[in-house]
């Protein structure tokens, strides 16, 4: 008897959470889009262009959500969100996903209760200063105002940095990039400190870049992520895959100019054949079409092609791959095996 209780518990718990993970998905398919939130608008990673159109490193793993869900990668709704704002609109269902340069810590995946599905950005914090200060070293910045984001892992990193190092400074408290770009501007803060993919990409807005100076010290780690809530395995699982789908076609020389050629026939790379769906199953375990990875790869291209599009050497942002290379070109982006 006790056997058959359990046994019906464990049947009961089981379809409650088959249901709940289910959840995510059947309210994207209902609604017909996808809500993904970003941020206010930084350059490279996420800012709508002259007609409204947003674009950028982080906004391509939303298009490519969409399309791996959807078939339709325009078929997502920004919600722009702030480092205070960002957590209560994936909290409350706001948002279905984050993809706005968030850092992954033990108490935001822990206390908060999110989970993050991948790294797509291995950054770390530093500083930006005007040149005409003479500052060559962030050890050098005793005294000075530093405006910096409230709500982010910036404020805490820059108070252990100044502390470590026995110096003061002012904080100059800001709730957006744009907010902190003008702040700094005006002369308001005599520091920017963030991310410095985002002090980069704040720079190449400026009307003269070459006046502004990034510090050499990275004062930390921030590994930048999308992330969904707890609870939804199943929707979990799609967007972790989605860009480890990205990361395995660059690795695997597939891109957006031969990925329709690779999925017409299965080659001799079993793996190829795995990820677009000429072989095995693996779409049927996400829920999936078989090709799915064929349209989150035709959307933007693979990592490497949206990396280089939107934030690259070549683009004014002008970053370089570094510890985001390639596992196989000595970086740190690197996927699990397809099968």
């Amino acid at each position: 008897m006790k056997k058959s209780v359990i046994l019906g518990a464990l049947t009961v718990a089981g379809l409650a959470a088959g249901a709940a993970n289910a959840a995510t998905v059947d309210d994207i398919t209902a609604r017909g889009k996808l809500n993904c939130g970003v941020s206010t608008g930084l350059v490279g990673f996420a800012a709508p262009d002259a007609a409204g159109i947003w674009d950028g490193f982080d906004v391509a793993v939303c298009r490519a959500v969409a399309a791996a869900v959807l078939g339709d990668p325009m078929a997502v709704e920004f919600v722009p969100t702030t480092g205070k704002t960002r957590f209560t609109a994936l909290a409350s269902g706001e948002v279905d996903m984050l993809a706005r340069n968030t850092t992954w810590t033990f108490s935001r995946d822990v206390d908060l209760k999110f989970t993050f599905i991948g790294v797509n950005y291995y950054d770390g914090q530093g500083f930006m200063v005007p040149k005409d200060l003479g500052i060559s070293s962030a050890t050098e910045l005793d005294g000075a105002t530093v405006c910096i984001q409230t709500g982010t892992t910036t404020e805490l990193n820059l108070a252990d940095f100044f502390r470590s190092n026995n110096i003061s400074y002012e904080p100059v408290p800001i709730e957006t990039n744009a907010e902190a770009q003008q702040q700094y501007l005006a002369g308001a803060c005599d520091v920017y400190t963030t991310d410095a993919s985002g002090l980069a990409a704040t720079r190449a807005t400026f009307e003269a870049p070459g006046d502004h100076v990034l510090l050499p010290e990275i004062i930390s780690k921030e590994p930048l992520g999308p992330l969904v809530r707890h609870g939804d395995d199943a929707w979990g699982d799609i967007v972790r895959w989605t860009l480890n789908a990205l990361i395995t076609a660059e690795e695997l020389g597939v891109t957006s100019a031969n990925v329709a050629e690779m999925a017409s026939a299965a080659g001799n790379n079993p793996e190829i054949n795995r990820l677009l769906g000429t072989e095995g199953n693996l779409g049927e375990m996400l829920g999936l079409n078989s090709d799915w990875a064929v349209g989150v790869i035709s959307t933007s291209g693979n990592y490497g092609e949206i990396f280089e599009k939107n934030i690259g050497e070549a683009t004014p942002i002008g970053l370089a791959r570094g510890l985001n290379a390639q596992w196989t070109d000595g970086g740190l982006i690197y996927s699990p095996p397809f099968r």
